[in-house]
């Protein structure tokens, strides 16, 4: 495979993109039809590997996606309200829920609803801390709440109006119905096109989609097929030949306290002279940012854990490929293991290049779940864990403009569940990096997070300031 550094600034760009999960490299093989029948849909590969997992946890809501989306203007609740129905028809996927039919999961796509519920909370009069406070206090109620996934929408919300001109839409989803590219780019913008289209008087703006997430679900089951099936998990078997996940950092606790699945967040912003000059590092070695965070988080982790050979995971929107469905709202993700051998202490350029280079064969080889892929291995008894990763990291899809209208955040509440011992997300804002840290507190102090917080932020500036030096040099003290 040829160097990424040779690749014309549009193809990075367009890898950069994909990475990011703002636009799968198109894989077009004739159009995906909608479905004929009115029969319950079978799930989507990507929805039947959260509702697995998820299985492992019953007690704790691990799939519960926290969103707030500011409105810096005021909003009409009833408005906003016929505006979110509207949502709900077009998108059939916030309207479905899940069953077993004859023995096997599948997706109930709902009538259309005549309303949507939103609650509306007034917080104009309270003091700003108040405020702040009381939003906090209602997403971690409303996020540690399960779903009862047979008959609950699995999308909920709450209007709350925190000045006369900011309103907070406080939203709880469950995780198989959104991604990264329905929480920061299609739903907001199409909320706010339908709010704004309602409230002039107007029907909504938008034009129909060509087709739902079952239709694609049906299809994806049909086109992958049994030789790119065979293909791949031979890629990841070869891949993944012998590899172990980090057990020596920290030190582990009981085996039962790693399966109790616990979770907290913490948050950090990285300057915006750091994010300026990470970026800066990836454009003059032809990578993308998300190889800069990538390659900083495999040359802490092999300070922290003595290891040579690394496997991190990430999330590969391996579902958008096609481009009838950059609209659609759902859950197109799919876990994928980045494996590098850090064994000849290489320069921190020449480890970017290397990460590159796995990260594009990773997402090369991401149509077979990664369930599948483990089960193909068959790596032993260690169920409701995953066997060759326990670290995660992403770099969330950036915003579209939206003039200041409005801004979107995720992971804002601890659902109290967290399916891996670290996860690191990774969102573009304008004063910075923003990222949030979930991690499982029956393995990580909260003194070993504020720690390896702190570490990130500092090796990463040293290493966009001296990209040649060896990675030995660059760990932290």
């Amino acid at each position: 495979m040829s160097s990424i550094a040779s690749l014309s600034a549009a193809k990075r760009k367009l890898l950069e993109s994909f990475i990011r999960q703002k636009i799968a490299k198109p894989v077009e093989a004739g159009a995906i039809p909608r479905r004929q029948s009115t029969q319950p849909a079978p799930l989507a590969l990507s929805q039947e590997q959260i509702l697995i997992r998820e299985r492992n946890a019953p007690e704790i809501p691990l799939y519960n996606e926290s969103i707030t989306l500011k409105f810096t203007r005021p909003m009409d609740p009833r408005m906003l309200q016929w505006s979110m129905v509207e949502i709900v028809r077009r998108h059939e996927i916030w309207r479905t829920n899940y069953d077993t039919v004859s023995g096997e999961l599948v997706q109930i796509v709902n009538p259309v609803p005549d309303r949507f519920e939103l609650p509306f909370v007034d917080l104009r009069r309270s003091p700003e801390w108040q405020r702040k406070a009381g939003v906090r206090k209602l997403s971690l109620a409303q996020t540690a709440r399960p779903f009862d996934l047979r008959k609950d929408p699995l999308v909920r919300a709450t209007l709350v109006a925190m000045s006369d001109s900011e309103y907070w839409l406080v939203m709880t989803a469950h995780q198989s119905v959104v991604d990264g590219v329905s929480v920061y780019q299609i739903f907001p913008k199409e909320l706010f096109a339908i709010y704004q289209a309602f409230a002039a008087g107007f029907p909504c703006p938008l034009p129909e989609l060509p087709l739902q997430f079952a239709d694609f679900a049906f299809w994806q089951r049909e086109y992958l097929s049994a030789p790119e099936k065979l293909k791949q998990i031979a890629y990841w078997r070869a891949k993944l030949a012998d590899a172990i996940p980090i057990r020596s950092w920290p030190a582990r606790k009981s085996r039962a306290a790693e399966r109790a699945f616990r979770g907290y967040i913490r948050e950090f912003t990285l300057a915006r002279g750091v994010a300026d000059s990470a970026s800066a590092l990836g454009r003059s070695n032809g990578v993308t940012m998300f190889a800069v965070l990538m390659t900083t988080y495999f040359t802490l982790l092999r300070c922290y854990s003595g290891h040579d050979d690394l496997v991190i995971g990430t999330l590969s929107p391996s579902g958008r490929k096609r481009s009838e469905v950059q609209g659609l709202l759902g859950y197109f993700l799919n876990p994928v293991a980045i494996r590098v051998d850090l064994s000849d202490d290489p320069s921190f350029c020449e480890l970017l290049r290397r990460v590159q280079m796995t990260i594009s064969e990773a997402i090369s080889n991401d149509a077979v779940p990664f369930e599948y892929i483990v089960n193909a291995l068959n790596p032993g008894p260690d169920h409701g864990r995953n066997p060759y990763f326990d670290f995660a990291l992403s770099l969330q899809p950036c915003m579209p403009d939206s003039g200041g209208a409005w801004s979107v955040t995720s992971m804002d509440a601890e659902s109290g569940g967290s399916a891996l011992d670290l996860y690191v997300a990774f969102i573009d804002r304008p004063e910075g990096l923003h990222a949030r840290v979930q991690y499982n507190p029956d393995i990580f102090e909260f003194q070993e997070m504020q720690r390896m917080i702190h570490d990130f932020q500092a090796l990463l500036a040293l290493a966009a300031a001296h990209p040649q030096e060896r990675i030995s040099q660059l760990a932290p003290g």
